[in-house]
């Protein structure tokens, strides 16, 4: 996901936010065409571009090693391939405000999360099982001027809603599709690496005010048990007739003056609903505790689900003299974002969520596109669940950890080399694993694991 979030944002959405009603610490990029590949080659594709069929290619590499904490130590490489199709219909055949899209992922090695580390956010975004699989495959159509869009299709949620444009930097999969959708929701919910059939509105009502809300398939794998990635291995599945998730948010722009200028910024607050069924955290359909062993330890099934969260953005510091800047030139600055979300605790493993940070573009002197930037994120387990725990203390006589919260902090400097070459070392810091789970090295069952230092540089080409 950490190239999906950061290319499906235009380089020209990138630069010009800093000069528009959005706060961003982004920078413009470009391909690498001019180096990378062949000029007959690049001819040959912007030519197809200039008549309306544009192919993109997008290379990450992922090298990371957990220095302590986890299950175990050790160094891994791995990577995804993202090819796309992008086809303008008005150029291809008079259809004005037509578009489709469509890309595909390769997906290589094996995860640090899944296999070292057992956190809640997965540390790097493109961590993913092993295969090919079809992403996304949409139409979208625009009217009036494009202050209405409707896009129908398999697609994912992260790019637009409870996304800000500066937690695009960061590498941990939380900062795109955050860790209590990924848990709460079945299957994880319609982001990477497995979008979902479903109808997405957008709609400008004015400068300041933009309308989003979207109905998903409610399943992004079929059913059944063991992993969501198995059951839909290809991304093929095209499932429709499960119950709905829902999902909608408006986005209000604004600008505040400090006596220094125009410093743009955004609030946006949305709220979600799931039709489906949901486990309890805690109790069977009998009212006994799932830990208790004179009960059927099925957990109780309860309908429907719900989540409200808002999103914060604000621009605290720009160069003198951004607002007369062309908007593809790349303008030095700062912003900041806070997220929050809430769900019921007595049937999501995460009840509240919390994350924010900051983002520095043009850091050092002579590399306006460099970006530096800290943020920190909270997931804190549901009380159902923590007293859970409680129970399987109580029925099992062992200490055994009870679980509170995961916390993260991430840094990153995001270094430029060339147009479409970006290379990106960082430093992650996972306290309480998956909230404190049970240490998997204790055959005893009674330590927590080891809070986790990670180090990790990912390198992006793209063309």
């Amino acid at each position: 996901m950490f190239a999906l979030r950061r290319w499906a944002k235009t380089a020209a959405y990138l630069a010009g936010a800093m000069t528009s009603t959005d706060a961003s610490a982004g920078a413009k990029d470009e391909s690498a065409a001019e180096w990378l590949a062949p000029k007959w080659f690049n001819e040959w594709h912007d030519g197809l571009a200039a008549k309306g069929l544009n192919f993109g290619a997008i290379w990450i590499g992922d090298n990371i090693a957990n220095v302590s904490g986890g299950s175990r130590r050790g160094a891994i490489h791995f990577g995804r391939f993202d090819l796309s199709v992008d086809g303008d219909l008005e150029k291809l055949a008079g259809w004005t405000g037509g578009r489709f899209y469509a890309n595909m992922l390769g997906i290589y090695g094996r995860g640090l999360s899944r296999n070292y580390v057992h956190n809640l956010a997965t540390i790097s975004e493109i961590e993913a099982l092993p295969e090919a699989r079809l992403y996304n495959a949409y139409f979208e159509q625009s009217f009036y001027n494009n202050a209405f869009s409707i896009r129908i299709g398999q697609q994912a949620a992260d790019v637009e809603f409870f996304d800000s444009q500066t937690d695009d930097l960061f590498i941990n999969g939380t900062f795109g599709w955050p860790a209590n959708k990924a848990n709460n929701l079945p299957s994880g919910g319609p982001a990477p690496p497995i979008a979902v059939p479903g109808i997405r509105l957008k709609a400008t009502l004015s400068d300041q005010i933009t309308v989003f809300g979207a109905v998903f398939n409610g399943n992004a794998a079929r059913s059944g048990d063991g992993d969501p990635q198995l059951r839909d291995n290809h991304g093929l599945a095209f499932r429709v007739n499960d119950p709905p998730w829902l999902i909608g948010q408006v986005r209000v722009s604004y600008d505040l003056d400090f006596g220094t200028g125009r410093l743009p910024g955004n609030f946006t607050p949305g709220a979600w609903r799931h039709t489906g069924q949901f486990d309890d955290q805690r109790f069977t359909a009998q009212g006994l505790s799932i830990a208790d062993p004179s009960g059927s330890g099925i957990a109780a099934k309860l309908r429907g689900n719900f989540g409200i969260f808002a999103v914060v953005e604000q621009t605290l510091y720009r160069s003198p003299g951004a607002t007369e800047k062309a908007a593809s030139a790349s303008v030095p600055g700062v912003t900041a974002f806070a997220r929050i979300a809430y769900s019921p605790p007595d049937r999501n493993l995460i009840d509240l969520y919390i994350d924010g940070g900051i983002g520095v573009s043009g850091l050092v002197r002579g590399r306006p596109l460099d970006r530096f930037g800290v943020a920190m994120a909270y997931m804190r387990i549901s009380d159902s669940a923590r007293n859970l725990d409680r129970d399987v203390r109580f029925f099992s006589g062992l200490p055994s950890p009870v679980r509170s919260n995961e916390t993260l902090l991430e840094m990153i400097y995001e270094a430029h080399l060339k147009p479409g070459w970006l290379l990106a070392p960082y430093f992650q810091y996972v306290f309480r694993p998956s909230g404190g789970i049970p240490n998997p090295n204790d055959p005893a069952g009674v330590s927590r694991i080891g809070d986790a230092a990670v180090f990790g540089v990912t390198t992006t080409l793209r063309y």
